[in-house]
């Protein structure tokens, strides 16, 4: 990106680029020609003055990640539906199982056990090196025995489970990009640009924390090593927040209006006297 494109570089970018500056620094100050670092570190230094916090040259920010609404969603489905069956059931794993795009696309035959509509993920392939075994849905279980058909026709090996069909690379193993390629056609075929990869992750955990689980639960399904990594990747809207509040004051005045039915049935409140 040039300096004069009216474009400035995201956070991240930043960030990355202060990297070489500060260690530059660093070894002049190792060598005795500088006293300081002009390129400050962010750090938390208890009992420090505003909360503790040394603030580094640029803040960092973290946004919440981006995901579909629900018309969004359901414009990216129509056009997944013309796509052929081995891209259906990777869109389809990639959400159900909340997949990375890597753990997707190195899945093999024999990770899988249609029986119990289970899969696993090989610790090999994960960003953490956590192995960790997901459900997918029924729906799923279909497109999936419907490409296992095709598959067989391409080669009946066992080995990586999703293969390129392509003329020039029939029958390898479908790379990282090749998908990355097609979810970005999808994408802008269904007028949604933000959609990639990762979002249908996101959009899965999201899910998962709508439904109600728990957070502990959600970073298992997740292969996350702490669920201070899941919380980063759940997007609450507003209107999801508005109704948890909503449901927890209806339980607090349920209780409280069953606290003055007690009363008034024989006028003494429960709890009272401990």
């Amino acid at each position: 990106m040039s300096i004069d494109s009216g474009v400035g570089l995201a956070n991240a970018t930043l960030q990355q680029r202060l990297v070489p500056v500060r260690l530059f620094y660093d070894f002049l100050m190792e060598d005795g020609l500088r006293d300081s670092n002009p390129v400050g570190r962010g750090r938390y230094t208890p009992g420090r003055d505003f909360g503790g916090h040394d603030r580094g040259l640029i803040p960092r920010l973290t946004k919440l990640p981006w995901i579909p609404d629900e018309r969004q969603w359901l414009d990216v489905l129509a056009v997944a539906a013309l796509e052929p069956a081995r891209n259906r059931v990777m869109l389809a794993l990639a959400y159900d199982a909340a997949l990375r795009r890597e753990e997707l696309c190195l899945l093999r035959t024999d990770d899988l056990d249609p029986g119990h509509r289970t899969l696993r993920v090989r610790a090999e392939t994960t960003k953490n090196r956590l192995e960790r075994i997901v459900p997918y849905s029924a729906a799923t279980g279909v497109l999936l025995s419907g490409y296992l058909v095709r598959r067989a026709a391409i080669s009946r090996a066992r080995g990586p489970l999703f293969l390129s069909e392509s003329r020039r690379n029939f029958g390898e193993p479908l790379s990282l990009w090749t998908w990355s390629k097609v979810v970005r056609r999808i994408a802008l075929a269904a007028g949604v640009p933000r959609f990639a990869t990762h979002t249908t992750r996101h959009l899965c955990l999201t899910d998962l924390a709508r439904m109600g689980w728990e957070l502990h639960a959600i970073s298992t399904f997740a292969g996350h090593r702490s669920t201070e990594s899941t919380m980063r990747y759940i997007h609450l809207s507003g209107r999801d927040l508005a109704d948890k509040l909503a449901r927890g004051m209806e339980h607090i005045h349920a209780w409280r209006i069953g606290m003055l039915a007690q009363l008034a049935a024989d006028g003494t409140p429960v709890g009272a006297g401990r």
